[in-house]
């Protein structure tokens, strides 16, 4: 088969297309004929190197992507050739004390396809059945491959994590990419104020598109003082903040007295001071949160499936044109997410 892969970290040139050995599925495993795949801020950290994390090499890209099952291995029951099924990224025990509570995501082993192990940015990809979710024969591929990970955690974020309530003032950071663009829909769908930053009036325009209520531009405006305007100073209930060090000191001023911060990233860096001043006094929360629960995915997914949710698609591309795919990526280049296809699906 074709695959993505790299075989060491670096810039976007250790990045090939070319042929890879033909996966089998073991027991328990489903084999996908893959339709469709999308990029995420992971592949990046994933391809550059992560502290602590030992590829075996090549390493195949890729934790969203969508298909069609070509076969199953022995004991696999849920699925059948022909069925049309997603990928959902997070690998659980099963045996665990946090397994067996339900809380799959917290798993003394957890791992994702595509940082941990290999990923299913190729024309066939073998995957745990317990990582396939089933999809509507309707669904688009380009929006069965790109919504998983990003949806699932968002949804984790607000509505299991920060505990979201209607009427609510939510602020969304980022909100031109991945997880961003889906936090500001889940956001709005729960029937709370909306308030995202984006970096152009094109990501803002599309930011409103997805249910934004305010929309500030952070490259001018400083947006904590934004948002003490646009709230009477009163602060937002809720911050999503998966950048880090850039803007954590500002998002602790936008939050109202009790609010909740929620964070599944720092792309900008992992170690902003930590303003315990502003934490205690105002009685703030800082929570983390990491990918989703199958029943939380199986949740929001519903909710892509049926168009309530739409994962927003900036460009389509085929994976021998990765590298470019991680280029939109890395320079932040329009909204939403990048979706890759085999060569032979175009």
């Amino acid at each position: 088969m074709q695959a993505v892969q790299f075989d060491s970290h670096g810039d976007r040139d250790v990045i090939e297309y070319g042929e890879f050995p033909d996966p089998e599925p073991d027991r328990g495993e489903v084999l996908v004929d893959v339709k469709a795949g999308a990029l995420n801020h992971l592949d990046i950290w994933t391809r550059r190197g992560l502290p602590g994390v030992d590829l075996e090499m090549p390493h195949i890209p890729g934790s969203d992507a969508a298909g069609v099952v070509e076969a199953v291995g022995d004991g696999v029951t849920r699925f059948e050739p022909g069925d049309h099924v997603a990928v959902s990224a997070g690998v659980s025990c099963g045996e665990c004390e946090f397994c067996r509570s339900g809380e799959e995501s917290l798993c003394a082993s957890f791992h994702i396809i595509g940082e941990h192990v290999r990923g299913v940015h190729a024309e066939m990809a073998a995957v745990p059945a317990e990582n396939l979710v089933p999809v509507p024969s309707s669904v688009d591929w380009a929006v069965a491959g790109s919504a998983s990970l990003v949806f699932q955690t968002a949804w984790r974020m607000l509505h299991t994590r920060a505990e979201l309530e209607a009427g609510e003032k939510v602020l969304v950071l980022g909100a031109s990419g991945g997880v961003g663009h889906a936090a500001v829909q889940i956001a709005d769908h729960a029937g709370c104020e909306v308030f995202a930053t984006a970096s152009t009036e094109e990501k803002l325009s599309h930011a409103e598109d997805c249910g934004a209520d305010h929309v500030i531009d952070y490259e001018t405006n400083d947006f904590a003082e934004e948002i003490a305007e646009l709230t009477g100073k009163r602060g937002v209930d809720v911050v999503v903040d998966h950048i880090g060090e850039a803007t954590y000191p500002d998002s602790l001023k936008s939050m109202a007295k009790g609010g909740r911060l929620v964070t599944c990233g720092a792309t900008t860096g992992p170690n902003p001071g930590a303003g315990l001043n502003r934490i205690f006094w105002n009685q703030l929360s800082v929570i983390g949160s990491t990918m989703a629960t199958p029943g939380e995915v199986d949740d929001v997914l519903e909710l892509v499936w049926d168009g309530t949710f739409e994962p927003r698609v900036r460009e389509v591309l085929p994976m021998s044109e990765a590298a470019r795919a991680h280029e939109l990526i890395e320079n932040r280049e329009g909204f939403g997410k990048v979706v890759v296809k085999p060569d032979s699906e175009i």
